[in-house]
């Protein structure tokens, strides 16, 4: 007697779609863009609509696109000195910021072991330490430096103030360079500063540029320090400078939107041509063993 042979043939029910899992996986994606996208779209619609428009239709779109805020910004505010003094300020800074912060890094991977945790630990501190407590010192010291209302104090504080964030990106970094490629180079008869000139900064870049980003996003946008320190209005940066269309019963909200996106555009470029360059340092202490 013969046994039924089982049907081995396909089912016939569908196989369920293997999209829809992934779909799925980039709804959170979509609403935190949306989350990000829609604040920023109304501060950019809000540049083209006057103060009762702004009232009225605050959530709409301007009804012409005229460039009347943006005009009245620099030929009638003087934004454009306003610009140029947080230029000054914030490349001034983060040129400096690296410059001691590289050099630092590079000392403390350099010291031994314990020699080294300590001085990354007491600078790193600074990190730790509110800016609005040294608030009364720091101006204290500085008027009596005659460095008040001067470029040159708010430079000064700034790298002070910045330089802790810097030494701990970098030093994270370049504790993940081979040791053998800066031993092979001693052996050569390098000095320290060609290895660190030669060798260490040009594979630290991925990190400089992480450490550039963070520390000009931060000093750019900083309004403690000029609001501090500076008094005369051709001095101000643009932070400070955007104050001045609050008013005590009154505030101008599309220019002050208009200079928003204005002091936005260094931010976006620099980021723009950095980017990949920050994603690597980013990720480069996690890919290396």
């Amino acid at each position: 007697m013969s046994l039924p042979t089982p049907n081995l043939q396909e089912s016939t029910h569908p196989v369920p779609s293997r999209k829809w899992p992934e779909l799925l996986r980039h709804i959170p994606l979509v609403l935190y863009s949306l989350i990000i996208i829609t604040p920023l779209s109304l501060v950019f619609f809000a540049t083209f609509k006057d103060l009762s428009q702004l009232y009225t239709n605050p959530l709409g779109l301007p009804r012409s696109w005229d460039l009347a805020n943006y005009s009245r910004l620099f030929a009638n505010e003087n934004m454009a000195v306003y610009f140029k003094n947080s230029m000054i300020v914030t490349f001034t800074s983060v040129f400096f910021i690296l410059f001691f912060g590289s050099m630092i890094s590079y000392a403390i991977i350099r010291m031994p072991k314990w020699t080294g945790a300590i001085l990354f630990s007491f600078i790193t501190l600074g990190m730790m330490i509110p800016t609005q407590v040294n608030m009364i010192p720091t101006y204290v010291f500085f008027a009596k430096l005659d460095l008040l209302n001067k470029h040159l104090g708010l430079i000064i504080v700034t790298v002070a103030t910045l330089l802790p964030i810097c030494v701990f990106i970098l030093t994270g970094f370049m504790k993940t360079l081979p040791k053998g490629l800066i031993e092979a180079a001693m052996i050569d008869g390098a000095s320290h500063w060609k290895i660190y000139t030669r060798l260490v900064l040009p594979l630290s870049g991925p990190a400089l540029a992480t450490a550039a980003i963070f520390c000009f996003v931060i000093a750019w946008n900083d309004l403690l320090y000029p609001l501090l320190f500076i008094k005369s209005a051709e001095l101000k940066t643009l932070p400070l400078a955007l104050l001045q269309f609050q008013g005590e019963y009154l505030t101008d909200y599309p220019m002050i939107f208009s200079g928003v996106v204005v002091a936005s555009i260094p931010m976006v470029i620099i980021y723009t041509f950095l980017q990949k360059y920050f994603i690597a340092g980013m990720t480069a202490g996690s890919m290396k063993g």
